[in-house]
């Protein structure tokens, strides 16, 4: 563990490196940001990241974090939770919320609770009440290094009453090291995908087949930043369930990365806001989905924690 600087709110951040299998990752308590990620006789990183905090304070907010408790979007800044009608912070056109508001686990210095060479367990704490989401919580990130080599990620929030979770890491990836991820090839076992309006990228509630347009990566494919736009949830299944490999991208100097998780949509974003200097892929489960009755719930319980697993092979 190294000092890697200081949020402009006077809290230190740390960093941690774990290193195995010809694998070595580094860790933020910012955020619980995977800030770099290097294969051995690779000279470059595989996300996108910086060394300095303040770019993690403002134009990459966003990078390489756990966002929680709940990502993607809420439309109307708004959802029933167990019945009944919870308001969150308006910070997506002054009407929605994006990624749980400004207050979110992952704008917040996590704590460090276990640390050795091939492992590391972070964790944060949310008050009842905070963003306007319910239960006193707690988000754990158990990041380890396993043969393969692989990146594995078990996110799990726990709740002291009925809530709504849905965490993901939201790194941004390119294995060539280049300026944008053109040439990258993706392939995504979705045979469905869900489509979003034209105004704050919210999902309108159908489910589309992939067949016949512009989202069908059933096939690896040659991607071109922007064409089409990639901000969606892809539905590779109806419900979480046990770790499935549904993600492979490939650089155009032959890096390839698999990406398999528990849960039900790969949400993958295209970067525009950054020069498209890397493909977002966010293992989650679908956006809104309290606001549509016939997406898979977020639900969860002091019973009924949610544990969500995702695991990068290289």
């Amino acid at each position: 563990m190294i000092p890697f600087g200081t949020t402009k709110g006077g809290d230190d951040v740390h960093a941690i490196t774990l290193a195995a299998h010809s694998l070595s990752v580094t860790i933020l308590t910012l955020g619980a940001i995977l800030q770099d990620v290097r294969l051995d006789g690779i000279a470059h990183r595989l996300t996108v990241g910086s060394d300095h905090v303040s770019d993690y304070d403002g134009a990459m907010k966003y990078h390489g974090c756990v966002v929680a408790p709940v990502a993607n979007r809420l439309k109307d800044a708004s959802a029933k939770v167990d019945g009944q009608l919870h308001q969150f912070e308006a910070n997506l056109d002054g009407r929605h919320t994006l990624h749980s508001g400004s207050d979110a686990a992952q704008g917040q210095v996590w704590q460090i609770d276990e640390a050795t060479p091939k492992h590391l367990i972070l964790s944060h704490d949310m008050p009842h009440g905070r963003g306007g989401f319910p239960g006193n919580r707690t988000i754990t990130a158990r990041f380890e290094i396993l043969s393969g080599p692989a990146l594995r990620l078990t996110l799990t929030t726990t709740t002291d009453r009925t809530t709504i979770a849905n965490a993901t890491n939201h790194s941004y990836w390119n294995l060539d090291g280049s300026a944008d991820f053109n040439g990258h090839q993706l392939q995504i076992t979705a045979p469905s995908y869900l489509p979003v309006d034209d105004i704050s990228t919210l999902v309108t509630g159908d489910v589309r087949d992939v067949a016949a347009t512009p989202y069908d990566f059933r096939e690896m494919t040659t991607l071109m930043a922007g064409h089409p736009a990639l901000d969606h949830t892809f539905c590779v299944a109806t419900n979480r369930r046990d770790l499935t490999t549904c993600l492979t991208l490939k650089g155009r100097n032959g890096v390839t990365m698999t990406v398999a998780t528990t849960e039900a949509g790969m949400h993958v974003y295209d970067g525009r806001d950054t020069g498209y200097a890397g493909l977002a892929i966010e293992a989650q489960g679908w956006p809104d989905a309290p606001n549509n009755a016939s997406f898979p719930s977020i639900q969860i319980t002091p019973d009924a924690p949610a544990v969500q697993i995702t695991e990068w092979r290289f």
